[in-house]
């Protein structure tokens, strides 16, 4: 611990890394809390279509020359409410395969035909914080309030809707805008973490400290707060450990969280073990 404080500290004497980290530490909490409503409702693959296809929008923004922030924002959404709109009949997985599968293969074809890009394709399907603007830093502190300061205002609808849609809808309550609401929230959030885990990567940073927190803990406030702090442990963890051993940022943020699911995963194991033998 005592490595990881001075090699924080040293990271925050450059004005460049201090911005980027704490924009890595408001998105992933957002992250953490939407990913336990996702995991709940058992909707954790949404994340991951609309990872993709924030990934083909920034790559034809590259090539039509848009801001690629605000490009793949645009169509994130889109691609959100596409996706609830889809019949049920047919399946939510099935639904986000579609986009997903489609919005990959427009970003193929795009690239093919494009061979002078001026935005690095790397940094947004694997990551990379530490070169976010100062542009960008503010742009993903500000989504995060908003995310954040939404979740709050509208926690009890939304843990009501997590576990009994159909008594929501019952009660009056507009469910279908609900829906949209944690949909764009999603949204936000991939977007804005494709700078940190990039877009292959984004499923990890919504689902495993929700997975891992639901192994420790029962209620949901509790879940809630376990995986934020899950979150933002490993987010800074990962930094650090990039920094030291020279690796990637975003791959390091996610190799910390699959060891604390694991650690909490054989903890749950052999305490489990001890309560049945006792």
């Amino acid at each position: 611990m005592s490595i990881m404080h001075s090699v924080l500290l040293s990271l925050f004497t450059y004005k460049f890394a201090a911005r980027a980290i704490f924009a890595g530490t408001a998105v992933s909490l957002c992250a953490a809390l939407i990913g336990v409503v996702l995991t709940l409702r058992r909707s954790s693959m949404l994340g991951d279509g609309l990872s993709h296809t924030a990934f083909a929008a920034v790559v034809i923004a590259a090539a039509t020359g848009w801001s690629p922030y605000w490009a793949s924002l645009i169509i994130t959404l889109a691609a959100a409410f596409l996706i609830l709109r889809i019949k049920p009949g047919h399946g939510g997985d099935t639904a986000v395969a579609v986009i997903s599968v489609s919005s990959l293969a427009v970003g193929m074809l795009v690239i093919s035909q494009n061979s002078g890009f001026n935005v690095n394709m790397n940094e947004y399907l694997f990551g990379s914080i530490l070169s976010m603007s100062r542009t960008d830093v503010f742009v993903a502190i500000g989504l995060s309030v908003f995310v954040l300061a939404v979740f709050l205002l509208c926690r009890r609808v939304i843990f009501s809707m997590t576990f009994d849609e159909g008594f929501c809808k019952a009660c009056g309550v507009k469910t279908e805008f609900y829906k949209n609401l944690i949909a764009v929230l999603t949204a936000v959030i991939v977007v804005m973490g494709m700078r940190i885990v990039g877009a292959l990567l984004m499923t990890n940073l919504l689902i495993y400290p929700a997975v891992s927190s639901m192994k420790l803990l029962r209620s949901f406030k509790g879940v809630l707060i376990c995986s934020a702090c899950v979150s933002v442990f490993c987010f800074l963890l990962g930094i650090v450990t990039s920094c030291v051993l020279g690796t990637p940022a975003g791959a390091g943020i996610v190799v910390m969280n699959i060891i604390v699911y694991a650690v909490v995963s054989v903890f749950n194991a052999v305490s489990g073990r001890i309560h049945t033998h006792t």
